[in-house]
């Protein structure tokens, strides 16, 4: 059974498994390698069954447990042109490990891996949809400004997706942050605030998909409850856990897996 473990996903750390218990994919890895390592065995996981990271962009979010893991475990890891460009040129992959670039896709066991453009503060900045031989399908789509026709593309029809409900507007306008850092958040290349991605939410039921797991929640600027209820609210027309299932993605996980559907 393949299954999606959000591991970390939050503002301060991001690191996704995406498949089972011998091997998957890891998207970013924003943690250092003890955190990710004690993550995926509080999930039933062992860092051996990654076969390959995927890397969304070059915030260090994202990528700074990435030189060490790939010193330790010699993984393959996969960017898009520029973003490897900067994986390599500052360090961010170890010479002990295979650094290729993606253009669009590749295939890796029963996964078909696909990037795509998102719209981020960050130079070509991408999510992934995944495609199983049996199916089932998922993406991990966050840090976006909006979504785009192409990524609302990209996306429309998986089974499962982890989807960036990043900011809550009332707490971010009148939080503790800088006028600048709160237009760079709300602005076309920040994050997704809950409104827009409960707009998104309700595309995404209406095309199929089955499971949608909000990640990527501001600590300062959002609380799990809030993003929850205005994604609920949204998808009101529906029945939640018999037409849909939600989820929220905590920071760090607690063991959680979440099944890959089909549509």
């Amino acid at each position: 059974m393949n299954g999606i473990y959000p591991l970390f996903s939050s503002s301060k750390g991001n690191a996704v498994y995406i498949g089972n218990s011998s091997r998957g994919i890891l998207i970013d890895c924003g943690v250092s390698f003890k955190r990710l390592d004690a993550a995926m065995k509080r999930s039933g996981l062992d860092i051996s069954a990654v076969q390959a990271v995927f890397v969304t962009h070059g915030h260090s979010d994202h990528i700074k447990g990435l030189g060490v893991l790939t010193k330790k475990h010699k993984t393959t890891v996969y960017a898009q042109s520029r973003t490897l460009r900067k994986l390599l040129n500052e360090n961010y992959i170890s010479p002990l490990s295979d650094a290729r670039e993606l253009d669009i896709s590749v295939t890796i066991s029963d996964m078909k891996i696909t990037a795509f453009d998102t719209p981020h503060d960050a130079e070509q900045s991408c999510g992934y949809r995944i495609d199983f031989e049996d199916g089932a399908s998922c993406a991990v789509c966050t840090d976006l400004g909006y979504v785009t026709s192409a990524v609302d593309t990209a996306v429309s029809g998986v089974g499962t997706i982890l989807l960036e409900s990043n900011y809550d507007e009332d707490m971010l306008l009148w939080g503790s942050y800088p006028r600048h850092l709160k237009q760079r958040i709300c602005s076309e290349r920040g994050h997704l605030s809950n409104p827009a991605s409960a707009e998104q939410a309700l595309k995404l039921i209406k095309n199929g998909t089955k499971t949608i797991i909000l990640g990527h929640l501001s600590q300062e600027n959002n609380t799990p409850e809030i993003a929850e209820r205005v994604v609920a609210e949204k998808l009101s027309a529906y029945t939640r856990d018999k037409d849909y299932i939600l989820k929220v993605a905590g920071p760090e996980t607690t063991g959680d897996m979440v099944v890959i559907e089909r549509v």
